[in-house]
């Protein structure tokens, strides 16, 4: 057996069965003692939501965090700060102010709850039946502003504007290049749209 990356969504992919959660993080935990794998949990939840789930199920502490949809990256259970390389990487083109006052436009962008504003994520509500007109024009609109930028729209509801060069697979890609741990010894699990970009952790 060798050291492997395992990488996880939190709501509806780790969490949600109690006693499967309690035999995975039995046998996560033994490997991790034995042989040295690394355990990321990958959520498009803030740090402050990512905190109160942990108080309500029996998580492991993992290696890395990676919180608001890829754009924030905390080791060893130290979240005081967010990494700063990965940070800094994020800032490239990035104007926060600016795709915040453009989305304000739009009346159908519900904005979400002040934990889920992010440096680097800008996050409101969009009504399934309304994503399919809205998106394109919003995409349109910031396209003409020159920003660098990444929609996510997940479970038929939640839309996150992020940097370009942030979702969560690239935040994994980041820790494979900093773990020194390639794609065939990462396992990535994962059940919406913001974890798509998991998937594409093996493709060069």
């Amino acid at each position: 057996m060798k050291p492997f990356l395992f990488v996880t969504d939190l709501d509806h992919t780790l969490v949600g069965d109690d006693r499967a959660l309690e035999e995975l993080n039995g046998e996560l935990d033994r490997h991790r003692k034995t042989y040295g794998t690394k355990i990321v949990y990958a959520t498009g939840r803030s740090l402050t939501l990512y905190e109160q789930l942990a108080t309500e199920k029996a998580l492991l502490n993992p290696d890395a965090l990676i919180t608001s949809v890829g754009t924030e990256i905390y080791f060893n259970s130290n979240y005081e700060t967010s990494d700063t390389e990965w940070s800094k990487k994020l800032s490239v083109g990035w104007n926060r102010d600016l795709i915040a006052e453009t989305a304000r436009k739009f009346a159908e962008l519900i904005p979400q709850q002040t934990s889920e504003q992010r440096p680097f994520k800008v996050s409101y509500l969009l009504k399934e039946e309304a994503a399919t007109e809205i998106l394109p024009q919003l995409k349109y609109s910031l396209e003409n502003l020159n920003i660098k930028f990444n929609l996510i729209y997940s479970g038929g509801k939640d839309l996150d504007i992020l940097p370009f060069d942030a979702d969560k697979g690239l935040a994994v890609k980041y820790l494979q290049h900093k773990w020194k741990l390639d794609a065939e010894k990462t396992v990535v699990c994962g059940d919406s749209g913001n974890d798509i970009a998991l998937f594409s952790v093996g493709e060069e």
